[in-house]
C-alpha cells in the first residue's frame, strides 16, 4: 500500500474515491467501471515482484537483474475485473508504458521483455526463461488453457517461434508464438505517415500503447519515441481477436523478462492503465532517470588541455616509452587495413590474455588436432563488475588458405542465431596464432557423456544422459543443421559434425559448435571448397574421393552422429576376436557395419547402448530404432539418396513416415578404404586421398 508521501509515484483515479485516506484501498480494488491508474515511478512494496525483478533506488522497475536465466515478473498488486458479469464479454481496456532496453555489450543480445495479462491463479512455476519470457514453456506454448494475452518486445530471433527478426513487436495469445508481429518502428505523423525504424535495445526511452476495443475486438499496438509530440495516429500492429475467449476474470496485469548472462537490462519507467477508458497520459517530467552507460562526458576545458598535456608527456617519457615498447613487442597483434570493417568482431590479444589468465594450463578445457580451447572470463563494459564466460580456441595461422577470406567467413558465421548453435563472438590474430571466441558451455562436450568411463577398472559407468536427454540433443542438432543448410541467408556447411563438437549448456541442451572448419556460400550455387577436412569415420565417400564438401556430406556425418549417440560407440571400434596361440587378436570394425549387421539379423534393438536399455526407465526402444534407421539413411553412399535435414526433421516429428529399408549388400567395406598409416581419429586434411567407399546397401527413399 502506498503512503501519502508516495502518491507522486502511483496515482490511481476512481470515480467512487471519497477519502484521501482510502487511496491504498482504491489501488487494491480496481474493478468494473471507468477505472484507471498511472505510475510515474515504482517502489519495492507497491507491486508484487518475483524472481529477477527489483526496483532501483531511483524508482526504475528493473525486470532483468540477478543471476543468469532467472525469470522475473512484476504484477499489479491485485487482480483486475475485465468483465462486468461473470459470463460477460471482456471490456475495452488501454495500457501505456515507458520502457528502455539497455544493452551494454553490443555483440550480444537477449530475449527482450513482455507486457501480459494472465489468470489470477497463475504461478508461472513451470514457465521457461529465455524466448518464452517466463510465461509458458515449450510443451505448453499455445495451449488455450494458458489464458494469457501478451505483447512482446523481442530482441532475439528464435527460429523455433518463427520470429521475423531480432528487433520486433508481437501480439501473443496463450504463448510466445506471435499472432501478429512487425519490425520495431512507428508511423510519423509529422512527415506524412512515413515509417521510422526503431532499435529496441539501443538504450533509448520509448513509449508503447496497447488498446483493445470490446465491440470490434480489435487490438492495436502503437510504438513511438518518448520525445514524440503525441501518440501516432496509425498503430504499428492492428489485428482482430476476441479476448473474451482468452482472458479469465479476475486477471493480473504486469511485465515479464529474463535475466541473462550478458547484462541486458529491461527497465520500465512509467505505466498507466484504464478499463473502459483510455490509459491516462504519463507525465514524462516525473519519470525516473536511466543509469549512465559508459564514461562521463569530458568537459570542453579538458578537451583543450588534454592534447597539450599529452604532447608534453610524450616528450618527457619518450625514451621510457620506447623501452617499454621493445619489451612488449612479443604481444603485438597482426592487424591489416582490410580488418577495419570487422572491428566490432575483433578482440584484442590483451583482452583474451587477461580473460584466460595468460592461457595457463589450469584454464585449458581441451585440445585436438586444430588447437587448444581455454575457458575465459570477460568483463562486460559499463556493468559495474559484470562478467561473461567465454571459450577461446587457439589455432595455427595458415596464411596459405587465404586469411582475409577466412576471417570474412568467421565474422559472417558470427551472425548466426539459433538456440542449438554455440555463439561465435569474434576473433583475434597474433603472430602465428588465430583465436576464435565462443560462448562458454557449462556442461562441456557431449562426447564425454556418451563415452564416459569410471574408476581404475575401466568399466563403463552409468549413463550420464538418459534416452530422453539423448533424443532431445539429437533433435536439437538436427534443427541447427536445418537452420545452417536452409534457413539462414547463406548455406553454411559445418564440415565437422560429431559428438565431440556438440556442447551442452546449463540445461543440457545440445549446441553444435566449432565452426573453425565451416564454409558458406549463396543459396542456389555450388560450394567451391575442394580442400578436404573433417574427422575420419565421419567423412562421406564422395568427400574422400573429391575433397568437395556439401550439405550432403554434413548429412552423412550427422548419420554417423546418430549411430554414435544411440549406440554409445565410436565410429571406429575395436572388437576382440578369438584368442590364438600367439595371443588375443583384435579387429577394427566400423560402427555402421556393426549396426547394419544387427539390422540384417533383425536384432537392431541390441545395437542400442546397453546402459540406456537397462538403466533408463524412460527408454523408448521403437524411438531408438527409428533413430538408427534414420542414421542408416543418412549414411547412404550415394549423396542423392540421402534425406535432406528438412526431411530428417519431418521424420523426427512424425510428419512423414520413415521409408522402408531394403537390404541388398550389407557390407560397407569402409575399413578397407581407410586402413592406412595416414588414419588419425583427430581432425586432419587428406587432399590426396582418392579411394572410394564400397557399396553400403540399397536404402530406399531419398530426398
Amino acid at each position: 500500500m502506498l503512503s501519502p508521501k508516495e502518491t507522486h509515484l502511483a496515482v490511481p483515479v476512481h470515480r467512487h474515491l471519497v477519502l484521501f485516506l482510502l487511496l491504498g484501498l482504491a489501488i487494491a480494488s480496481l474493478a468494473t467501471g471507468d477505472d484507471q491508474f498511472v505510475v510515474t515511478g515504482f517502489t519495492q512494496s507497491s507491486f508484487n515482484l518475483e524472481g529477477a525483478v527489483t526496483v532501483t533506488n531511483g524508482g526504475l522497475l528493473d525486470l532483468s537483474t540477478g543471476t543468469s536465466y532467472l525469470k522475473g515478473h512484476a504484477l499489479y498488486p491485485t487482480p483486475l475485473h475485465f468483465r462486468k458479469t461473470p459470463n460477460g464479454k471482456v471490456q475495452s481496456f488501454s495500457a501505456c508504458f515507458v520502457f528502455s532496453i539497455v544493452n551494454t555489450y553490443p555483440l550480444l543480445s537477449d530475449d527482450g521483455m513482455a507486457f501480459f495479462i494472465a489468470p489470477a491463479n497463475t504461478s508461472f512455476a513451470g514457465a521457461t526463461p529465455g524466448m518464452y519470457f517466463g510465461l509458458v514453456n515449450s510443451k505448453d506454448d499455445g495451449k488455450p488453457s494458458n489464458r494469457i494475452f501478451a505483447v512482446e518486445l523481442d530482441t532475439y530471433q528464435n527460429s523455433e517461434l518463427h520470429d521475423m527478426n531480432d528487433n520486433h513487436v508481437g501480439i501473443d495469445i496463450n504463448g510466445a508464438t506471435s499472432l501478429s508481429s512487425a519490425a520495431a518502428g512507428f508511423y510519423d505523423d509529422e512527415s506524412g505517415g512515413a515509417f521510422r525504424n526503431l532499435t529496441l535495445n539501443d538504450h533509448s526511452e520509448m513509449q508503447l500503447w496497447v488498446d483493445y476495443d470490446e465491440r470490434s475486438t480489435r487490438i492495436n499496438v502503437t510504438l513511438a519515441e518518448l520525445r514524440a509530440a503525441a501518440k501516432p495516429s496509425r498503430p504499428l500492429l492492428s489485428t482482430t481477436y476476441d479476448l473474451s475467449a482468452v482472458l479469465g476474470d479476475p486477471a493480473y496485469v504486469g511485465f515479464s523478462a529474463t535475466a541473462g548472462p550478458i547484462n541486458v537490462r529491461d527497465y520500465v519507467l512509467g505505466w498507466s492503465f484504464g478499463i473502459n477508458t483510455p490509459a491516462p497520459p504519463i507525465d514524462v517530467s516525473k519519470l525516473p532517470r536511466l543509469p549512465r552507460v559508459g564514461p562521463k562526458p569530458r568537459s570542453k576545458l579538458l578537451e583543450i588541455i588534454l592534447p597539450v598535456s599529452t604532447a608534453v608527456l610524450i616528450l618527457a617519457v619518450g625514451a621510457a616509452t620506447a623501452m617499454v615498447a621493445l619489451t612488449r613487442w612479443r604481444y603485438a597483434e597482426v592487424r591489416e587495413d582490410w580488418e577495419a570493417e570487422f572491428g566490432p568482431h575483433r578482440f584484442s590479444y590483451r583482452e583474451l590474455w587477461r580473460a584466460t589468465g595468460g592461457f595457463k594450463r589450469k584454464h585449458l578445457l581441451g585440445e585436438g588436432g586444430f588447437g587448444k580451447v581455454y575457458k575465459g572470463v570477460l568483463p562486460v563494459p559499463g556493468s559495474n563488475g559484470g562478467t561473461i564466460d567465454i571459450a577461446v580456441k587457439s589455432m595455427s595461422h595458415e596464411s596459405r588458405q587465404g586469411m582475409k577470406e577466412f576471417i570474412s567467413e568467421v565474422v559472417s558465421i558470427g551472425k548466426l542465431r539459433h538456440r542449438n548453435l554455440v555463439q561465435l563472438l569474434g576473433y583475434c590474430r597474433r603472430k602465428g596464432e588465430l583465436f576464435l571466441v565462443y560462448d562458454y558451455m557449462a556442461n562441456g562436450s557431449l562426447d564425454k557423456y556418451i563415452h564416459c568411463c569410471s574408476g581404475d577398472d575401466g568399466h563403463r559407468s552409468d549413463p550420464t544422459l538418459n534416452w530422453s536427454q539423448r533424443f532431445q540433443v539429437i533433435k536439437g542438432i538436427a534443427s541447427a543443421l536445418l537452420y545452417l543448410h536452409e534457413k539462414w541467408d547463406k548455406v553454411v556447411i559445418h564440415r565437422d559434425v560429431k559428438a565431440s563438437n556438440v556442447l551442452l549448456d546449463h540445461e543440457m541442451n545440445g549446441r553444435l559448435g566449432d565452426f573453425g572448419l565451416a564454409r558458406l556460400y549463396d543459396h542456389g550455387t555450388d560450394p567451391q571448397t575442394t580442400h578436404m577436412v573433417g574427422t575420419m569415420g565421419y567423412l562421406a565417400p564422395e568427400l574422400v574421393r573429391t575433397g568437395k564438401a556439401s550439405t550432403d556430406t554434413d548429412v552423412f556425418a550427422f548419420g554417423m552422429f546418430l549411430l554414435e549417440v544411440t549406440c554409445g560407440k565410436r565410429p571406429l571400434m575395436m572388437m576382440m576376436m578369438q584368442s590364438t596361440a600367439e595371443g588375443r587378436r583384435d579387429r577394427q570394425f566400423f560402427l555402421v557395419d556393426w549396426v547394419l549387421e544387427h539390422w540384417k539379423n533383425g536384432s537392431l534393438t541390441e545395437a542400442v547402448d546397453r546402459r540406456v536399455q537397462y538403466l533408463d526407465d524412460g527408454y523408448d526402444a521403437d524411438e531408438a530404432c527409428t533413430v538408427l534407421k534414420i542414421g542408416l539413411l543418412c549414411l547412404h553412399p550415394f549423396p542423392s539418396s540421402r534425406p535432406s535435414m528438412r526431411k530428417i526433421m519431418e521424420y523426427f516429428d512424425g510428419d512423414m513416415p520413415l521409408p522402408e529399408l531394403t537390404p541388398t549388400k550389407l557390407n560397407a567395406n569402409v575399413l578397407r578404404v581407410l586402413q592406412s598409416n595416414a588414419f588419425s581419429p583427430t581432425v586432419m586434411s587428406y587432399p590426396q586421398l582418392t579411394s572410394s567407399f564400397g557399396t553400403v546397401s540399397d536404402l530406399s527413399g531419398g530426398r
